[in-house]
């Protein structure tokens, strides 16, 4: 199915102000459905005046369809008495007779046109389904009161309200709760659901004709007298607000949608939705992140700790190979203590691993001074990007080994740079560390020897699922240790 972008590409002339008004129209226009009952399908226009294309199309969650079949797509074409044509031909308001049948179903048809800086951008097409629309009471006649202005807003270009984007999953709906305000604040109506988001927050008694913002402002444990402006600009906004209240039992999340007749304001919408519950789980994963980053700062300490013993011991090692043995486990040791502090200073199990793959080599360039290779140069270039605690430590392990063997046995005495090369996608991240010393024995074979770190390399690669490779550079002096490991 097409989308609204790729239909307008396709069909009209429209100009891309207008086509992303109509974008946003489709991203907001769920709560005109939902408070009038109704179907809606947006018609834009062809080049040719006599033709409107369906580009998009929602039903309400509040009644039944009246539009079975998707229509988006579908051409309306030298059909005149159409209501989409009329009303994109006159720049008026629509309604075809009423009770039109619809696949043998009573429908009422309205076509709003969208009346933007003088010019018709499109037509929508209200249908609302007759044969199984609740009875009428005080809550549907409310809902269709500010449906009514709602038309009229979409009709002036007024609706969609401007304000800042929300996460749509966390919004309230027509189904969560409404409560509708006049101009002043003073609540109109209130379903039983909002009422219930208000009872969580501390009312007792039922919130008609109370002051909106006064009210919410007591739930909120703030008394000042008179309502604070802060307050009454929540509730009698000129652009869409969102906000969260917790009161003495629970969490409401509201949505405030300011409305306006054609001279004036006319109060608001407001949505309510009890989010109690995710607010408690809110809290607890919170919590649940600082025990877990004081785990990492604790492991991280005690990591340094054995660092420091492993320092002060190779420094009393008379013998070579011994004090050699312990800075390797100190620089190991090291390396993991890294990724623990960089994991307690986050709240996301993820790593940015260039702040680690810099410490490595800053680490490298430390040991190469006290081998006597003061010549060598540690750099890096790429970016690891951000890497899953659950890789952070092996690769943290897998870079320091790789580094360390390259200022071993690649520095050849003189100036020598030792090269970190990094290359990231979504599903991997390849890593190349270069010398430019006098590279690997003819007939080297990484799997065969002895040394400890390959084999750490190895043993972790695999555990990763990657690969590693161990090769001399091609037409330079050097080598070069290839690791690729998914993410």
């Amino acid at each position: 199915m097409a989308s609204l972008t790729q239909l307008i590409a396709e069909h009209s002339t429209i100009a891309p102000a207008d086509e992303r008004w109509l974008v946003t129209l489709v991203a907001e226009w769920q709560l005109w459905a939902d408070l009038s009952f109704s179907d809606l399908v947006l018609w834009i226009p062809d080049e040719d005046p006599a033709m409107w294309w369906a580009a998009a199309q929602t039903r309400p969650a509040t009644g039944p369809t009246a539009i079975d079949n998707d229509v988006i797509g579908e051409c309306l074409a030298y059909e005149f008495d159409e209501a989409v044509l009329i009303a994109g031909e006159t720049g008026e308001i629509c309604e075809l007779s009423e009770n039109r049948l619809q696949a043998g179903v009573p429908v009422d048809i309205k076509a709003v046109p969208i009346v933007r800086a003088g010019r018709i951008i499109g037509v929508v097409e209200c249908h609302t389904n007759q044969m199984g629309i609740r009875m009428p009471g005080e809550l549907e006649d409310g809902y269709r009161e500010a449906a009514g202005l709602i038309t009229g807003m979409v009709h002036r270009a007024e609706f969609p309200v401007s304000g800042q984007s929300f996460n749509q999953e966390m919004s309230p709906r027509v189904g969560d709760g409404v409560i509708r305000i006049d101009a002043l604040g003073t609540v109109l109506q209130a379903t039983p659901n909002a009422i219930t988001c208000y009872r969580r927050l501390g009312i007792q008694s039922h919130p008609l004709h109370e002051n909106l913002p006064a009210l919410t402002q007591r739930l909120a444990g703030d008394p000042v007298e008179p309502v604070g402006e802060s307050w009454r600009s929540l509730f009698l906004p000129s652009e869409v607000t969102e906000f969260g209240i917790e009161g003495v039992r629970g969490a409401v999340r509201l949505r405030v949608v300011p409305l306006r007749t054609v001279s004036k304001p006319a109060g608001a919408v407001v949505l309510c939705r009890d989010v109690t519950e995710i607010a408690q789980l809110d809290r607890k994963l919170v919590s649940k992140n600082a025990t877990i980053r004081e785990i990492h700062h604790r492991v991280k300490n005690n990591l340094q700790t054995v660092a420091a013993l492993l320092r002060m011991q190779g420094r009393r090692m008379t013998q070579p190979e011994a004090r050699d043995a312990l800075n390797e486990a100190m620089q190991r040791v090291s390396a993991i203590a890294v990724v623990h502090e960089t994991l307690s200073q986050s709240f996301d199990e993820v790593v940015d691993f260039d702040e680690v793959a810099d410490r490595v080599l800053r680490m490298a360039a430390t040991v190469s001074i006290a081998m006597d290779t003061d010549g060598v140069r540690t750099t890096r270039t790429g970016s690891f990007g951000p890497v899953p605690a659950q890789v952070a430590t092996n690769l943290s392990l897998v870079v320091t080994e790789l580094v360390q063997n390259a200022v071993e046995h690649g520095a050849d005495g003189g100036n020598s740079n030792v090269v970190m090369h990094v290359e990231r996608d979504d599903r991997q991240v390849r890593v190349m560390v270069s010398d430019d010393g006098v590279g690997l024995p003819e007939g080297f074979d990484p799997a065969a020897t002895g040394s400890l770190g390959l084999s750490i390399v190895r043993t972790l690669v695999e555990e990763m699922g990657g690969t590693f490779v161990l090769h001399n550079r091609v037409d330079v002096p050097g080598a070069v240790a290839e690791v690729t490991v998914q993410l």
